[in-house]
């Protein structure tokens, strides 16, 4: 396996070389925060939450990219004033090392921090009232004691952000220095609140004792031997074979800082603190023309409500990205074989709460990989054959949010589709029970069970069709009426234009081959007179919601009652959830945006679809989770004359086929 750490961007004192959409440089960070610190308004109470890059607007990039030339140079960043108890949002201007602005957020509640995470552990561990809790339980070795910070949610009216800054942490506890998996041993109704801003416990709820299961969960391959981890495992099956992905001359994309040139495609890649992984400018080359498809791409949200009413597990409903950040939790893939192949990787850069920045080495994976067949017809006749193997680009990160892990893959191909792709693996948030199996979630091992649950991921793609300026049409098989239909077979595809943010709010309807198609209705495909358009499929990634009104899983979860909604661009409508998402009631986020109920007829448009991982566990799922995926699908719908892969060379006899 080869491997290439790209550079990162150069620093601030060279910014005309940069392109406006490159993430902040170190450099910047360390700029951005100092800029801040000097401002007599700032206190040393103030911690930083992100430094991100202020993207500029659309119109200068566009500018920039047709003309070069200057273009604003901003950092975004978000503060928690623990004293004060305040929310802040600041921007500041590199270019002139000044401060543009330092504004209070009212009522409001940054995401939680890892300085945060450190101080509820820290305080858990500690305190009296949870230690007799534990040795009710059979623990006396506190230090074994690992503490999931999870997110407060929102219980009652004490919750609301603009109170007092509270987490609800999970407990688990290993048998010793060796045990590699607590969520094997889960403390059962015990359930701790504590303020993170005044650091204290405000209350340790212990609704009665559930014994430790006895099985350890290690998933090591030194572990997976010990009897004592599970009867199941004995022995490590012999290696197989090994695979070799090689290009000997190298891969077919090139690379320009965070830009990319493959095959027809070009784009750049961004990356957030909070979304980790962003797609900007993504254009394909039709024969010459440099055509766009998507301004931008990223994952909006990724909300996981449980349904479990146990005393520990009816208030677990985590919003990853809104409260606790992707991007700052991504993996440093070093280890070989999160991605296999010609690798080419890019640093991302966070920041800690004194403003310092992070690196995270090889936070993102670019690679290529075949894809299968693109194309294939044998004339039965003649015998004669063609085909084409397609190929994909795939850039790709990884994160870990406390017991899960997830992988977030965004693949480019050469019938010029693109996919989007989330893999879960990791561990189950685990339950302890006694006596009858838990009816709300499945046994794991004795002792053990994993409650059900649903993962949704809201995606965000600013879409930009032939240009900016696009309309979006739903389709739906129709059977054709009785006087059209003498021979019962018929049907056809009625497509309806969805005008409006009210309309476009919408549910999948497999049954009907439902699809949505985005076009630009000020062009036309000279060779069909159809309008140039792309397709949006989700595939089976269709599970509903099962919270009921009232719920804080229903009113916070509003976005995810819809499969697809679709508004209009607003540069600080980024998030499916809102943008504060710890302790908000709900209403936020998607069903606040289409209230306005702006027009969709030949506007900027911006899809978000909504897939779900309806997931009741198996015993398979443990001790560590086999990967399970969830994805959607864009594909050319009349943006093209014929098959875009028509022109692509078949290949060589010798580099297909091995007698």
């Amino acid at each position: 396996m080869n491997t290439v750490a790209a550079e990162a961007a150069p620093p601030s004192t060279s910014l005309g070389a940069i392109h406006p959409l490159e993430p902040l440089a170190p450099q910047e960070i360390t700029a951005a925060a100092a800029i801040l610190k000097q401002h007599p308004d700032f206190t040393p109470e103030m911690r930083f939450v992100y430094i991100e890059l202020k993207e500029p607007s659309k119109e200068v990039v566009r500018s920039f990219d047709a003309t070069g030339g200057h273009f604003p140079r901003e950092a975004f960043m978000v503060l928690r004033d623990r004293v004060a108890q305040l929310t802040l949002e600041a921007v500041v201007d590199l270019r002139s090392g000044s401060l543009v602005s330092l504004t209070e957020v009212p009522d409001a509640q940054n995401p939680m921090t890892a300085e945060e995470f450190t101080i509820c552990e820290e305080l858990i561990r500690r305190h009296p009232e949870v230690q007799q809790a534990l040795v009710k339980r059979g623990v006396t070795s506190f230090e074994h004691v690992i503490v999931d910070k999870w997110a407060a949610g929102y219980t009652m009216p004490e919750d609301h952000p603009g109170t007092r800054r509270i987490s609800r942490p999970l407990l688990f506890v290993k048998e010793g220095d060796d045990d590699a998996n607590g969520y094997a041993k889960p403390v059962e109704n015990l359930v701790v609140t504590l303020d993170l801003d005044t650091k204290e416990i405000l209350e340790v709820n212990d609704t009665g004792v559930v014994a430790l299961p006895g099985k350890k969960g290690n998933y090591t391959a030194e572990a997976i031997t010990d009897p004592a981890n599970s009867p199941h495992f004995e022995q490590v099956r012999p290696p197989m074979k090994p695979i070799s992905i090689t290009q000997p001359q190298g891969p077919s994309f090139t690379m320009a800082g965070h830009g990319i040139q493959w095959a027809n495609w070009s784009l750049r890649v961004g990356y957030t603190p909070r979304e980790g992984l962003v797609l900007h400018n993504i254009t394909y080359n039709d024969r010459g023309t440099v055509r766009p498809v998507l301004y931008r791409a990223s994952l909006a949200e990724m909300y996981v409500p449980y349904g479990d009413p146990g005393d520990t597990h009816w208030n677990k409903n985590v919003f990853d990205e809104g409260e606790y950040g992707l991007g700052g939790m991504a993996n440093s893939l070093q280890l070989g074989c999160d991605c296999l192949g010609e690798i080419t990787y890019l640093d991302a850069y966070v920041c800690t709460q004194d403003g310092d920045p992070v690196k995270i080495p090889n936070a993102v994976c670019i690679h290529e990989e075949d894809s299968g067949i693109g194309w294939k017809h044998t004339d039965y006749r003649t015998g004669q054959g063609e085909v084409r193997r397609n190929r994909r680009l795939v850039i790709s990160i990884f994160t870990t949010v406390g017991n899960y892990d997830y992988g977030f893959y965004w693949y480019l191909y050469l019938d010029g589709s693109i996919e989007f792709e989330s893999k879960l693996t990791g561990i189950l948030s685990t339950g302890a029970f006694e006596g009858e199996a838990p009816k709300y979630g499945t046994v794991l091992a004795p002792g053990l069970y994993g409650p059900n649950h649903q993962h949704f991921f809201a995606l965000r793609l600013d879409m930009a069709v032939d240009g900016d300026r696009n309309s979006l049409y739903e389709n739906n098989a129709v059977v054709a009426p009785e006087q059209e239909n003498v021979w019962g077979s018929a049907w056809y595809e009625a497509k309806t234009q969805l005008k409006t943010e009210a309309q476009a709010q919408r549910t999948a309807d497999p049954l009907h081959g439902r699809s949505w198609v985005v076009v630009n209705p000020e062009r036309t495909n000279p060779a069909t007179g159809a309008k140039p358009g792309y397709k949006l499929e989700l595939g089976g990634s269709l599970a509903m919601p099962l919270s009921q009104p009232g719920s804080q899983q229903y009113e916070r979860g509003g976005f995810t009652r819809n499969h697809l909604w679709a508004t209009a661009f607003a540069e600080r409508e980024r998030y499916a959830a809102g943008e504060y998402v710890p302790q908000n009631p709900g209403g936020d986020g998607l069903p606040k945006y289409a209230a306005a109920n702006r027009s969709l007829d030949n506007a900027d448009l911006v899809l978000w679809p909504v897939l779900c991982a309806h997931h009741a566990p198996r015993p398979e799922d443990w001790p560590v989770m086999p990967v399970a995926k969830v994805g959607l699908h864009l594909k050319p719908s009349g943006f093209f004359d014929g098959n875009p892969m028509l022109d692509y060379p078949a290949e060589t006899i010798g580099h297909c086929h091995r007698g």
